[in-house]
């Protein structure tokens, strides 16, 4: 029973030990404000609003100039052949024909029956029939949903554009398109006569049409204009197309 005392203080000794080890504080974890934005690493897509760039161009630009109207695609007749700027026409590239803006210029084309956009670059003149205001390339015409329609409805929102849109330019007038060679040889001819300063020329498309070209003096803008204002064709319909 002498050892009793000495195994109860032994005890108490202990207890007081575990004790203090229990009473050591950690130190907290640094506050959120406190960390270094360096470290921060964001996952998931970029928002929504955030700019994206097409062609040089942010996506979240002002549009210099808006259109709304009718679109088209143009296909396989024109594949691999000649645009007006000079390259050659690929239908899976994102293109677009445009009857007046500059070649080169950047345009984004809004179709409004499904939110879908497509960004192309201006490389070709056309669509060259009423009501229409861009042909599209077929993949350019993929991407906003109306390939098996053939046209829709759209809003064009011009970008960019190599040069200013107002003034300049070289400027002319197309006619057509004709069934027949002879039909756009008799007019240009007609046209030639009347127009003793104008360059008339005749030439046919991939799809098998003619057409009938003039180019004013000096290509003005305000001379085609006037033109078209005095001439009237009733077998085919007319149109001032920008040729720079």
């Amino acid at each position: 029973m002498k050892c009793w005392p000495l195994l109860l203080t032994a005890v108490l000794l202990l207890g007081g030990c575990a004790h203090h080890r229990a009473a050591v504080q950690v130190p907290p974890a640094p506050a959120i404000e406190e960390a270094s934005s360096s470290t921060v690493v964001k996952s998931g897509p970029p928002p929504l609003d955030s700019p994206a760039e097409t062609n040089g161009v942010l996506l979240s630009t002002k549009p210099l100039l808006v259109e709304t109207g009718v679109a088209s695609w143009y296909g396989a007749p024109y594949h691999n052949r000649r645009a007006s700027n000079g390259e050659t026409y690929d239908m899976g590239a994102m293109t677009a024909a445009h009857r007046t803006l500059p070649l080169g210029s950047i345009v984004r084309v809004i179709n409004p029956e499904n939110g879908n956009s497509v960004v192309v670059r201006i490389t070709d003149r056309g669509p060259f029939i009423r009501g229409r205001i861009i042909d599209l390339s077929r993949a350019a015409a993929a991407q906003i949903g109306i390939i098996t329609r053939g046209t829709a409805p759209v809003r064009v929102e011009v970008l960019k554009t190599p040069v200013p849109l107002e003034g300049g330019g070289r400027w002319a007038i197309q006619i057509g398109g004709f069934g027949n060679e002879r039909a756009a040889r008799d007019l240009a001819g007609h046209l030639s006569r009347r127009y003793h300063t104008a360059q008339v020329r005749t030439f046919d498309s991939p799809v098998g049409d003619w057409w009938v070209r003039v180019r004013v003096k000096d290509d003005l803008r305000t001379r085609a204009e006037e033109m078209m204002r005095d001439s009237s064709v009733s077998e085919a319909q007319m149109f001032l197309v920008r040729l720079d």
